[in-house]
């Protein structure tokens, strides 16, 4: 039973391991703001269309760059727990649940 823990636990850094390489991203205003993040929830980076400092005040600005983050983190984190969840029923399915331990690696 330790050895398949141990495998769970290997299988899980693997997972977030290719995370990292694995890019989401998040627009707000049909594009003019792109906000691309890992799908550990890592922002690599945010773009804004020049021509949005001259469309909108500061305050607007910063509310559509929330909403990107917000969608990039969102779509972030769906991958994330598809992914944690394919491994959790790979390695526990076979073996009953454990009582809900496969519960751990959707976190």
């Amino acid at each position: 039973m330790f050895d398949k823990l141990f495998q769970a636990q290997q299988k899980a850094e693997e997972v977030k391991k290719r995370l990292d390489n694995i890019s989401v991203v998040g627009e707000a205003e049909g594009g003019k703001i792109k906000v691309v993040a890992s799908a550990n929830k890592e922002i690599k980076e945010v773009t804004i269309a020049p021509e949005l400092f001259n469309e909108t005040d500061k305050e607007e600005l910063e509310e559509l760059l929330v909403v990107a983050l917000n969608k990039a983190l969102a779509q972030a984190e769906n991958v994330s727990q598809s992914e944690m969840q394919a491994v959790s029923q790979d390695l526990l399915g076979g073996m009953g649940g454990l009582g809900g331990l496969g519960n751990l690696f959707n976190k």
